[in-house]
C-alpha cells in the first residue's frame, strides 16, 4: 500500500515508460510513411476511432471499477480480522480461568500466541504466488520491486511460526496444506479440553468457538479473493480493445490533421505523435492500473498492508497479555508498506 499523497512521477513514469515506448513506436512509424513516402491512405476518418475509443473506456472503466471493488473488499475482510482479534484477546483473558494464576497467564499466552501464528500462517499462504498474478511475472512489476521488500518471501514460514508454537504443533502445522485452518483447529480442541477441565464454563466456551467461526469465514473470504481471479474474459477484452485503439489512435489522427495541411503546410501531421502517445499512455496506463490492483494480496505495491495489520494486532493482544517489550510496528519503505 502506498502510504504518500500520490506517486512521484519519477517512480510513476518508469513503471509506464513501455507504454510511452510502445506509442512512439506505434505513432512514428505510420506517421513517416504517410510523410516521406504518401501513404495517404493510412489516414482514416476519426468516427471508427472514436467509438472503439467509447467502448474502450467503458470497458476499462468497468475493470478499474471492479478491481477497486475487490481490493477494497480485501480490506473490509482485515478490518474485521482486526476487531475479532481485539475481541478474541479480551475473551481468552476474561474467559480462560485457572486455580493458580501463573498457569492463568501461561493458558492466555500460549491461546494468543497461536492466534499470532495464525495470523502468521494467513498473510504467508496469502502471499503464495498464483499462476495468474503479476507481480513476478511482468517486468515493470519486478523492477518495482526495487523499492520495497515483500517479509514473507524474505523469511521462512517455519522461523516465524517457531516463537509461537511448541515444537509438536509446528510440525504437525508444517505437515498440513492449509496451515492457518489447522491452527484454528488446534486452538478449537485446546478449548475443548480446558472445558472439560473446568477452566472454561459452557457458555464463555461457546462465546469462544463463535469467533473461531467468524475467523474461518474471514479466512475463508480471504481465500476466495485469492484463490479466484478477477475473470479472465473481462481482463482480456479490456486488453484487445486497448491495444486496437491504441493501434488506430495515430491513424485517426493522421485523418484529422491531413485536412490541416491545406492550411498549416505538410509539418502538421507530425502533431500526430505527441498526440497519439498522450491519449495513447492514458489508456495503457488505466489497463496497468487495473491489472495491479486485481489481485490485493499478490505481493504488489498497491497490496492490501497485511503484515502491517498482522503486527499491529500482536503489538494490541500482548499489551493485554501485560507485556512490555513489544515488537516494533511496520513503518513504510519509500512509502509503501505491506
Amino acid at each position: 500500500m502506498n502510504t504518500g499523497s500520490h506517486y512521484k512521477l519519477y517512480h510513476f513514469i518508469p513503471w509506464t515508460r513501455r507504454k510511452i515506448y510502445k506509442m512512439l513506436i506505434l505513432s512514428i512509424v505510420p506517421t513517416a510513411l504517410f510523410y516521406f513516402l504518401g501513404w495517404k491512405w493510412l489516414a482514416i476518418p476519426w468516427v471508427p476511432v472514436a467509438l472503439l475509443g467509447t467502448a474502450t473506456a467503458f470497458i476499462s472503466g468497468f475493470k478499474n471499477t471492479q478491481t477497486y471493488n475487490r481490493s477494497w473488499e480485501a480490506r473490509q475482510i482485515y478490518g474485521a480480522i482486526i476487531n475479532n482479534s481485539r475481541s478474541f484477546g479480551i475473551l481468552v483473558k476474561d474467559f480462560i480461568r485457572a486455580d493458580d494464576e501463573v498457569q492463568e497467564k501461561a493458558l492466555h499466552q500460549q491461546v494468543i500466541y497461536r492466534h499470532f501464528a495464525w495470523l502468521t500462517a494467513l498473510r504467508f499462504q496469502l502471499r503464495e504466488t498464483k499462476s495468474w498474478e503479476h507481480v513476478k511475472t511482468k517486468s515493470y512489476n519486478k523492477e518495482y520491486l526495487q523499492y520495497y521488500k515483500v517479509p514473507e518471501w524474505e523469511s521462512k514460514l517455519e522461523d516465524e511460526l517457531k516463537v509461537f508454537l511448541s515444537d509438536d504443533e509446528l510440525q504437525y502445522v508444517l505437515s498440513t496444506k492449509n496451515r492457518a485452518t489447522q491452527i484454528i483447529a488446534l486452538q478449537s480442541a485446546q478449548l475443548r479440553k480446558l472445558n472439560e477441565e473446568g477452566k472454561i464454563s459452557e457458555y464463555n466456551y461457546t462465546a469462544l468457538e463463535n469467533q473461531f467461526k467468524e475467523l474461518y469465514d474471514q479466512q475463508g473470504k480471504c481465500e476466495r479473493i485469492k484463490n479466484f481471479p478477477y475473470p479472465r474474459q473481462f481482463s482480456s477484452i479490456n486488453l484487445y480493445f486497448t491495444n486496437a485503439l491504441c493501434f488506430l489512435l495515430p491513424l485517426g489522427f493522421l485523418g484529422e490533421f491531413s485536412k490541416m495541411i491545406e492550411k498549416f503546410g505538410d509539418h502538421i501531421v507530425w502533431l500526430t505523435i505527441p498526440f497519439s502517445v498522450l491519449l495513447g499512455w492514458v489508456f495503457l496506463v488505466l489497463e496497468q492500473i487495473g491489472e495491479s490492483t486485481e489481485n490485493p494480496f499478490e505481493g504488489n505495491a498497491n497490496d492490501i498492508p497485511i503484515t502491517q495489520i498482522s503486527r499491529n494486532i500482536e503489538i494490541d493482544l500482548r499489551e493485554m497479555l501485560g507485556e512490555k517489550e513489544l515488537p516494533p510496528a511496520i513503518q513504510p519503505v519509500n512509502n509503501i508498506v505491506m
